[in-house]
């Protein structure tokens, strides 16, 4: 079931909200979807024209309109991609289902972002019960690996270098996370869930434009064999848009996996050659070893939950994804203000919601790290008391500038203290479903920087997810940092994969994003547009990005509404440091509106509407 409300085909319009006047009329769909009876749209806020010049729009805009579905949901980065999850689902397959179907296909077609030689968080949402388990499937540090992996005569690799080669490779976690959730969750056989990816592995997908623009610029990867033969001319120039690539090596992985499940990856000839990879590199070797692989775990964690403005549970990935944790903190310091008064893209709301990030970032870079080797206090961190507290800290009239560390409740002397700027990558997707049964997965998946290490072994690419660690082991004053490499640890990220329930224990949102650290600040940004603005998904999803972090500098989007001189000198006015950066978030998510959730959009409709980012490639289908 699947309709679309109607834009006005110009940058200007881009960004403005769901138009209440228009009648839909829902019918029912093929390949199992269902029929509705609704006599009004859902209506939500109009936002102020988000101002993108498309023409310029440095990485690229398509125009997207939100997506109404009465039964399932799949939206994700690439419409090949979303497609098989369809399929799946319309096959009877649940949720977690389609999400492996999605990720098979994302890893071929979008290789630059996540594939089988990254890892991934899962969020599960189990509609049975009502409840949300989290599945980590982080890569890990070599067993060999010591804190000072990153340090070469004394001082840490310039990070370029890090990246390229075997030393940033960790032990991939994506195919056994999804075994997992499979045996946890699945419906389908587990081979079933692969034929897609093996068919368009075979016959070929045509580059698309934002595959080609990511070719062209990464210099390192036409430079190591053999990505630069498949992806690039003999001339060292990208393959053209449209060119269409196949790739029998990477069916072939995929065969094996299906037939043979994740031991199929994790020993034997297929991690013999990733090992031998990584170990052979002629400049820049790491450590992986084939015991490495045979002994990666993924993990079922608990979610981490806080409330925001009483009606909303957001729940997120815990250690060691710092996402989790930093968008119940901002939020729980926004909770302080009245921001939706403020309203979307404005000085006063960009300056307030820029400063929460600060101290929530503070905080974030202070104690965050893989929890299985650091002491963090979580549950002082996300204390609405705490961060209370730490909301006074904040004026309407003046920004706070760096920020002051905090000291959460529950700290004791085994947690480190060490400041820690560890730079992390954007080689990153994400995925959100819902199947037909309410059951529902927001997964972020990635290969850490783009490309990853530009390694590429049978027909897929290895990550760089060891920079995500600070490579320095002590700050300056000596003191360890939480993130510090350490053998059989899981490097921190900020990957923030959210489910919003309400006081039922119902789905009301499912989002996440790409886009490093500032992921934190995309999830949290749409999550106020749609719960304080009460703007539809594709309109929050579309508003400008902008952030801080641990300095006095607040980063606008390029192009963006928010780039706009008055934001800009008003923010300067406050004392805010300005950037204009592109701010590059592949937001994929939905809501669901009707009579059980009249906070979120009202009117007689009553079902999914989801938003795909227009930044990237991605589409919202279902039935």
């Amino acid at each position: 079931m699947i309709e679309t409300r109607t834009r006005v085909s110009t940058a200007a319009a881009l960004g403005r909200a769901l138009l209440a006047s228009l009648a839909l009329a829902l019918a029912a769909c093929g390949g199992g979807g269902g029929t509705a009876t609704v006599s009004a749209p859902p209506t939500f806020n109009t936002a102020p024209p988000a101002g993108l010049d498309a023409t310029t729009f440095p990485t690229g805009w398509t125009e997207k309109s939100d997506v109404f579905l009465n039964r399932s949901v799949v939206t994700a980065a690439n419409p090949l991609a979303v497609d098989a999850g369809v399929e799946i689902l319309r096959a009877g397959g649940t949720a977690v289902d389609a999400a492996i179907a999605v990720q098979m296909v994302l890893g071929l077609v979008e290789p630059q972002s996540s594939g089988l030689g990254g890892g991934a968080f899962m969020l599960h949402y189990r509609a049975s019960n009502r409840t949300v388990e989290t599945y980590d499937g982080r890569e890990t540090a070599p067993a060999t690996a010591t804190p000072n992996l990153f340090i070469v005569n004394g001082q840490p690799l310039p990070f370029a270098t890090a990246v390229v080669g075997g030393r940033s490779v960790g032990t991939p976690g994506a195919v056994r996370m999804l075994e997992l959730a499979h045996k946890d969750h699945g419906r389908l056989p587990w081979a079933r869930l692969f034929e897609r990816a093996i068919q368009i592995a075979e016959d070929g997908f045509a580059i698309s434009p934002r595959l080609f623009n990511s070719l062209n610029a990464d210099q390192a990867l036409r430079t190591q064999q053999p990505a630069a033969t498949y992806f690039y001319n003999t001339d060292l120039t990208p393959k053209a848009v449209g060119t269409v690539l196949r790739n029998p090596e990477y069916a072939a992985t995929l065969r094996a996996i299906a037939s043979g499940g994740a031991n199929a990856f994790y020993t034997g000839p297929i991690a013999a050659d990733i090992v031998a990879k990584v170990q052979a590199h002629p400049t820049n070797p790491g450590l992986l070893s084939v015991s490495d692989m045979a002994n990666y775990q993924a993990k079922k964690r608990p979610p981490v939950c806080g409330t925001y403005r009483t009606r909303y549970n957001v729940c997120g990935m815990g250690m060691p994804s710092s996402g989790g944790a930093t968008v119940v903190m901002a939020l729980g310091i926004l909770e302080n203000f009245n921001v939706a008064a403020m309203g979307p893209q404005t000085v006063d709301s960009v300056h307030i919601i820029s400063d929460a990030y600060r101290l929530a970032y503070a905080d974030r870079g202070q104690y965050m790290a893989d929890s299985d080797f650091v002491n963090v206090p979580l549950a002082g961190l996300i204390n609405k008391d705490y961060l209370r507290t730490r909301s006074q800290l904040l004026r309407m009239d003046r920004s706070i500038g760096v920020p002051p560390v905090g000291t959460p409740p529950g700290l004791s002397g085994s947690t480190a203290f060490g400041s820690d700027a560890t730079h992390e990558g954007g080689g990153t997707s994400h995925l959100s479903i819902v199947d037909a049964d309410g059951n529902a997965v927001s997964m972020t998946t990635t290969v850490e920087g783009a490309f990853g290490s530009k390694q590429m072994v049978r027909g897929f690419l290895l990550n760089n997810q060891l920079t995500d660690f600070s490579f320095a082991p002590n700050d300056s004053q000596n003191r360890p940092i939480a993130n510090r490499v350490e053998a059989g640890k899981r490097p921190r990220s900020s990957m923030a994969p959210t489910i919003v329930l309400n006081p039922e224990g119902e789905v009301e949102i499912v989002i996440g994003s790409p886009g490093g650290a500032a992921i934190i600040q995309f999830v949290t940004k749409s999550l106020i547009g749609m719960i304080d603005w009460k703007l539809s998904p594709q309109d929050a999803i579309e508003l400008g990005n902008f952030g801080a972090a641990t300095t006095a500098t607040t980063t606008l989007e390029r192009n963006s509404a928010v780039q706009a001189t008055a934001f800009a000198d008003g923010l300067r006015a406050r004392g805010h440091t300005v950037a204009i950066a592109d701010q590059n978030s592949g937001l994929h998510g939905f809501l669901f509106t009707g009579s059980r959730n009249p906070g979120l959009g009202t009117g007689a409709y009553r079902g999914w509407v989801a938003g795909a980012d227009p930044r990237r490639e991605g589409v919202s289908r279902g039935d």
